[in-house]
């Protein structure tokens, strides 16, 4: 569930400009899939809204609702191209309208912008509440008919000439929504550019860590042995009452650890969370994200702090990092206890501050994706108490039994078989990936097919090309923007 706070945390981010809980410590604990943060200040456009299918393959359901969309016509040109950026697993932001490489496409290829918000997260809201019996409007196949449907109607609303090229872009999950986009619905969309996109659906990510080890292990050998020193001393103290009195201390913990009520998943959801400070800080190293409270907290930093033995044992070096976390996110303290992460989760209120979108996702993974980032592959560095249970757990805890093992193994096979995973047929789709970036596993990094065009830029985390252009960019990264760019014009040449 942490991970799902931290996903989320970063596409609040992303859409409103402004900090509120990303891959660190709050929104997504399955990895945050979501889109960058933008900066200065534009005239930003006002949201849109049309009426759209409640349930695309149920011709007698005749239900609708509003969904959210953002539109910028500023650089169409009349006969161009339009451009369609999804919004993920958040809320959609005004300033993906002004701010964004794909803007500087839009100027490029005079294209109209469009910008449609991910049903159930933000303001599109199809149901009264997120019940289980509502969340089954919930799914990646139901998004992409809403995106097809809204081309359907844009298209006439905006009067907009036969033989009209549509391009799609996304990040993250909704960078797997645009290749998926493009393969399903051809007719509609002419090519797609996939940033950080995961298409293969696993349950036991194991791999996630294993990158993120390895990023740490690149900038410092000694980074690495500090963190498994102070996951060994962690270890030691939790398992002695004064030991307990001085995690609770050094990590600001919201509750103490107690052994009459500190159960086996309180101790194993505290562990993830301390883990996914890590996985926070190497998935989004020295993006874009001009807004973010963690800008300044890249792999240099905070291996800088851990290797500085002037602080104090590995154990509190871990701490100070941790606490730096929390004041970045605004934070007071570090709330591990499972029951209270489970008991916010149940929430099915829209008026509730899972509403952003924690319930949402998770019930994405659950019945979709998986998606867990699991301890396993690495134990000595980040212990093995958060295994795969620990997460299938969550799902029946927050969902009910019968989202256990046997529908999550269900799920993510039938998600590859509708998709295809990493043997996905398509044309005219340009795949993203930055090698920091533990998301590239569950992506396609090399392509023998013509149609399938890869950019694996060393040295670059989660959507990194999505970012406005920065002076202090790789040469990678700018190499990569142009080449997309030559891509999309080829397509809208062919």
């Amino acid at each position: 569930m942490r991970q799902i706070l931290l996903l989320l945390l970063l596409v609040s981010i992303l859409s409103n400009g402004t900090s509120g809980r990303t891959f660190m410590r709050g929104r997504s604990k399955y990895g945050n899939l979501g889109t960058p943060i933008l900066s200065e200040d534009h005239q930003l456009p006002n949201e849109q809204w049309f009426t759209q299918v409640l349930d695309h393959f149920n011709p007698t359901d005749v239900r609708v609702w509003r969904q959210r969309y953002f539109v910028n016509g500023e650089y169409y040109k009349k006969g161009g191209p339009v451009f369609l950026m999804i919004s993920g697993e958040a809320a959609a932001g005004a300033k993906w309208m002004v701010e964004g490489q794909w803007i500087e496409y839009a100027k490029q290829f005079g294209a109209l912008c469009f910008q449609v918000e991910h049903r159930f997260y933000g303001k599109s809201q199809p149901t009264s509440d997120l019940s289980v019996k509502n969340l089954v409007y919930l799914s990646s196949q139901q998004a992409l008919a809403d995106l097809a449907y809204f081309i359907h109607i844009m298209t006439t609303r905006y009067k907009l000439p036969d033989g009209t090229k549509w391009i799609a872009f996304g990040g993250s999950y909704a960078g797997s929504l645009a290749a998926w986009l493009r393969a399903k619905y051809p007719h509609f969309v002419h090519g797609a550019v996939s940033a950080s996109g995961p298409l293969l659906a696993k349950i036991d990510f194991q791999e996630y860590y294993v990158v993120v080890e390895n990023a740490l292990k690149e900038y410092s050998q000694a980074c690495v042995d500090t963190i498994i020193e102070a996951n060994k001393q962690f270890h030691i103290m939790l398992h002695h009452p004064i030991g307990q009195q001085g995690i609770a201390k050094k990590f600001l913990l919201c509750d103490p650890i107690d052994p009459g009520h500190t159960k086996r998943n309180d101790i194993s959801n505290l562990y993830e969370t301390i883990a996914s400070n890590f996985a926070g800080i190497v998935q989004y190293n020295k993006d874009n994200r001009n807004n973010s409270a963690m800008a300044n907290m890249t792999i240099e930093s905070a291996c800088d702090i851990l290797t500085n033995e002037t602080l104090g044992i590995a154990v509190d070096r871990l701490a100070i990092l941790s606490t730096k976390i929390l004041n970045a996110s605004k934070e007071k303290c570090l709330d591990y206890m499972y029951s209270k992460m489970v008991h916010k989760l149940r929430n099915i209120s829209w008026t509730s501050e899972e509403a952003e979108g924690e319930r949402q996702w998770m019930y994405q993974t659950c019945t979709e994706f998986g998606f867990f980032q699991t301890s396993t592959a690495r134990p000595n560095l980040f212990s093995e108490t958060f295994p795969v249970r620990f997460f299938e757990q969550q799902c029946v805890d927050v969902f009910g039994p019968r989202y256990g093992i046997h529908l999550l193994n269900s799920a993510v096979n039938r998600t590859n078989i509708l998709y295809g995973g990493l043997n996905l047929k398509v044309t005219n789709v340009v795949f993203v990936h930055g090698t920091v970036d533990p998301w590239h596993v569950l992506g396609i990094t090399k392509s023998v097919d013509p149609g399938i065009s890869v950019i694996y830029i060393n040295g670059t985390a989660h959507c990194a090309n999505m970012y406005p252009p920065s002076k202090d960019d790789l040469p990678e990264l700018k190499a990569a923007r142009a080449k997309v760019g030559s891509l999309i014009k080829l397509w809208l040449n062919n």
